[in-house]
């Protein structure tokens, strides 16, 4: 494992790597999970092994420090993971990233382009969202003040989030979850899509089939960014269907 210090107080992010050849592959988990616990598999798939793969936990989550006084924006997430990726000396990375991880890839891409050459977004958070109570992801954790929630209301996201999501979710610091979850539902000025329709790198957006259409499907297409629905998955595609992700992440990585 490697890690490298992200702020001015020496907090620390981590990452498992597998050598390969360049450019570099940066995996990017999303809320309350842990990259090498979701993209351990798709690195090594037939269709994508062989090149050099950092499997990044953000701060706050997984084998990364948690900070309290840390803010966890997302623009704040995407300068450090810019940080560790300068540590690694990476460039012109192509970056995969899952939910909050593809909200946080599109912001690295605006903020540090010299980093992203290719981005596969995977059900990636685009627009801001409500806050939901009583659901267990961003939204329904952005409904309750962060004293209600560090005080008790995390019990109740874990036993919504069912024992497959809180087996990373636990990992994460509560702190960070919760500020993560409401700068995740608030998004981005501009908008993560608005960012994302203005990013000149081949990008691809990937959601299961089952979700229906891609809101915004077809200003998103015409601005270059390809838009692939697959079978018999949900919001984990790359656990759900990982032949399908792996053959759909191969191709968009190969798109000029």
């Amino acid at each position: 494992m490697r890690s490298a210090a992200v702020t001015a107080e020496g907090d620390r992010i981590r990452w498992v790597e597998l050598p390969g050849e360049e450019p570099a592959r940066v995996y990017v988990h999303g809320l309350g999970a842990s990259a090498p616990a979701y993209f351990a598999a798709s690195a090594v798939h037939p269709l994508l092994a062989g090149r050099r793969s950092l499997l990044i936990d953000l701060l706050g989550h997984g084998h990364s420090d948690r900070p309290e006084a840390f803010g966890y924006t997302l623009e704040e997430h995407a300068d450090a993971l810019a940080a560790a990726l300068a540590e690694a000396e990476v460039e012109g990375a192509e970056v995969i990233g899952h939910s909050m991880g593809g909200a946080v890839a599109i912001v690295l891409a605006a903020r540090h382009p010299a980093l992203v050459s290719r981005l596969v977004l995977v059900d990636a958070n685009l627009d801001p969202q409500p806050c939901l109570p009583g659901t267990a992801g961003s939204s329904g954790i952005a409904s309750y003040s962060e004293e209600e929630f560090l005080a008790g209301g995390w019990q109740e996201v874990r036993d919504r989030a069912g024992a497959h999501w809180w087996a990373t979710m636990r990992l994460a610091g509560r702190t960070a979850l919760y500020r993560s979850a409401v700068h995740l539902a608030a998004g981005t000025q501009p908008t993560m899509r608005e960012l994302l329709l203005e990013l000149k790198v081949p990008r691809t957006f990937l959601l299961p089939e089952a979700d229906g259409p891609l809101p915004g499907t077809d200003a998103l297409e015409a601005a270059g960014v390809t838009v692939v629905a697959l079978p018999d998955c949900g919001h984990n595609i790359m656990l759900d269907n990982p032949d399908g992700f792996a053959r759909a992440t191969a191709t968009a990585l190969a798109r000029g």
